[in-house]
């Protein structure tokens, strides 16, 4: 019984009163899901139906079995990971490109998509004074991002001999990242073929950035060793703590050695949009690539993640292939984005995000990270004042870690296993939701405060129930 047009009109209708109703009454729901493994599969259908169902059949469902297996990112009591964030006009626009359903693999499928993601890469480097001179592309996540910087470089060393006989004579390379780098390296360098033995993780500072002597001490040692330093990666907001590497130094030295440099700034890198935090990228002309989300804090609906290249043809050069079925007479007069990375077929990612920038306009997007940067300082500073709680990492952008130590605790596993027993316990209350790092052996727990509709009155209320359970904690 596939539904007609009429049935899709007011099934709709009800699907969007849904919707607001949702994010009207989040707060109503635990913030992480409360089922055990397994539970949502025994509640379904081991086999698909003959017959087609009716919506309604369908979403009662959903709200029974699927709903209660979600955890809730757009609840403003989501404190854990990064934010993967939305906002109202951004699901608007989903809404559209889902109704559209274009494949926007090249500018002949959608001119619009094509070109209108052109200038959402231009008003982005406008908005956060990156380089002029650089160009832009759309991507799923900073992941991939990374793995296409680390492709690039490689083929830019082999002069695209890799791409097409294979790595033959070049091995050995090495890239180069912080202990604290996120995990993507270690998989975008298994994927490249370059394997992650060759991954060199420099130590940081005590403010956990890399250290750009020790940088230099490794390309070194590599070089006299007859390796061959292909790549090192800064981060602007490590997973971890929020750490910034120091881009102007390792700019320095990349250059020196003629190494790509990567910049991942995939959750600080919209704090760019404030002029204050510009110092995160000084030194950005020297740099090669760079990557940031606005699906995590400019409030725009995953999957969008920026990425921006110094040198167009370089990277157009080590993902181009023209089969007969994609030539056209458009060639080389527009942008044909599957040429700028792996994939072939592309969503229309940049509609959600011209929505959300039209719709907050700049001003009102800087005065939302500074009302989250102004309550990540204040949580700080409740957190300073408390004789059993303590600062973990130095506050860079909008993520405190910190961690409960009750007086006389000595350091040691047991005052990790206190802290991990109250991140479980929180998060099993469906009132708020943490997650955690360790830094240096120590059981560190993370709060970010970056959720679109986060209010003052909701971190306060999360660290009166952090203080409360920690007084429940036996040890």
């Amino acid at each position: 019984m596939a539904m007609n047009i009429e049935e899709f009109r007011q099934t709709a209708h009800e699907f969007v009163d849904w919707m607001a109703d949702y994010l009207e009454n989040i707060e109503t729901y635990p913030v992480k899901s409360q089922v055990k493994p397994g539970e949502v599969m025994r509640k379904l259908p081991q086999q698909p139906p003959q017959q087609g169902e009716e919506t309604g059949d369908i979403m009662r469902d959903f709200r029974s079995i699927i709903l209660p297996g979600i955890t809730h990112w757009q609840s403003p009591n989501f404190f854990a990971y990064f934010n993967a964030n939305a906002s109202y006009p951004s699901v608007l626009a989903e809404m559209l490109t889902a109704t559209l359903g274009a494949q926007c693999m090249i500018w002949e499928t959608s001119p619009a998509a094509a070109e209108l993601e052109e200038l959402m890469m231009e008003w982005l480097k406008q908005m956060m004074g990156l380089p002029a001179d650089w160009h832009g592309v759309i991507h799923d996540t900073a992941s991939a991002a990374t793995l296409i910087a680390i492709l690039s470089a490689r083929e830019k060393y082999s002069n695209f001999q890799v791409n097409e006989k294979g790595f033959g004579n070049y091995e050995n390379f090495r890239v180069y990242c912080s202990t604290e780098t996120h995990s993507s390296i270690d998989k975008a360098v298994k994927i490249a073929g370059i394997g992650r033995a060759n991954l060199v993780k420099v130590d940081v500072d005590d403010a956990l950035r890399l250290k750009p002597h020790a940088l230099q001490q490794a390309i070194e040692k590599d070089l006299a060793e007859g390796k061959r330093p292909l790549c090192a990666i800064a981060t602007l907001g490590t997973t971890g703590t929020t750490a910034i590497d120091p881009v102007k130094e390792m700019a320095e030295i990349c250059r020196k050695y003629d190494l790509w440099l990567h910049v991942d700034a995939a959750h600080a890198g919209t704090a760019l949009v404030l002029p204050e935090y510009r110092w995160m990228m000084e030194g950005a002309e020297m740099v090669d690539s760079f990557v940031f989300n606005p699906h995590k804090w400019m409030f725009t609906n995953f999957d969008c993640s920026a990425y921006f290249v110094k040198d167009k043809g370089q990277l157009i050069r080590t993902f181009e292939i023209l089969p007969e079925y994609l030539k056209t007479q458009s060639q080389g007069k527009v942008n044909d984005y599957r040429d700028w990375g792996i994939a072939l077929g592309r969503r229309f990612r940049a509609l959600k995000l011209w929505f959300v920038i039209r719709n907050f306009g700049v001003e009102g997007i800087r005065e939302k990270l500074r009302f989250h940067l102004s309550l990540a300082q204040g949580l700080k500073e409740q957190i300073e004042a408390h004789p059993e709680f303590e600062i973990m990492a130095p506050l860079t952008v909008n993520l405190v870690c910190f961690r409960y130590r009750p007086q006389g605790m000595e350091e040691g596993e047991t005052l990790n296993a206190l802290n991990q027993q109250l991140n479980q316990k929180l998060n099993a209350s469906g009132k708020i939701y943490l997650t955690h790092t360790k830094v240096r052996g120590q059981y560190i727990l993370r709060m970010v405060l970056g959720q679109t509709y986060l209010s003052r009155e909701h971190v306060q209320k999360a660290w009166q129930r952090i203080q409360e359970t920690a007084k429940t904690m036996r040890w």
